[in-house]
C-alpha cells in the first residue's frame, strides 16, 4: 500500500469564479486533468453547495483514481481551495503524475498563497 498523498490549500484565488462555484465545469475539469497527467478516472461525483448570507456556495469535486483519489473542495466567499491527490504506488511509481496533476490544479485556481504537504504512505514490500 505504499503511496504519496499530496495536499495543497490555496488562499487568494484569482481565477475566474466558475471554478470555485460551477459544480458541472470544475467535475469536468478535473477528469481532464486527471487524464492529462497520464492517471485513470474510474468515476467522479461533484456537488455544488448552496449560497449562504456570506456569498455563492461551494463546490465538492471527486475522481476516483485506478491510482487512488482527487478530491476538491472551493469556498468561493473566501476565494480558498483545498486540494487531495493521493496515488498508490502499486505496480509502478504514480508520483510524478500526482505531482503534475497538482500543479495543474492549482494553475487553474491562481492562487496568492499556497501551503503544500506531502507524505509517504504505507511502505515498500517485496
Amino acid at each position: 500500500m505504499h503511496g504519496l498523498h499530496l495536499t495543497a490549500d490555496l488562499h487568494q484565488c484569482q481565477c475566474a469564479s466558475q471554478w470555485l462555484t460551477d459544480a458541472a465545469l470544475l467535475g469536468e475539469r478535473c477528469v481532464l486533468a486527471v487524464a492529462a497527467a497520464g492517471l485513470q478516472a474510474v468515476a467522479h461525483v461533484v456537488h455544488a453547495f448552496p449560497g449562504t448570507a456570506q456569498g455563492p456556495g461551494g463546490v465538492t469535486a471527486t475522481v476516483l483514481l485506478a491510482e487512488s483519489h482527487l478530491c476538491v473542495h472551493t469556498w468561493p466567499e473566501q476565494q480558498a481551495v483545498t486540494l487531495d491527490v493521493y496515488v498508490c504506488n502499486f505496480g509502478g511509481d504514480h508520483s510524478a503524475k500526482a505531482h503534475l496533476l497538482m500543479a495543474a490544479l492549482v494553475a487553474l485556481f491562481e492562487p496568492g498563497d499556497v501551503v503544500r504537504n506531502s507524505l509517504t504512505r504505507g511502505r515498500i514490500t517485496a
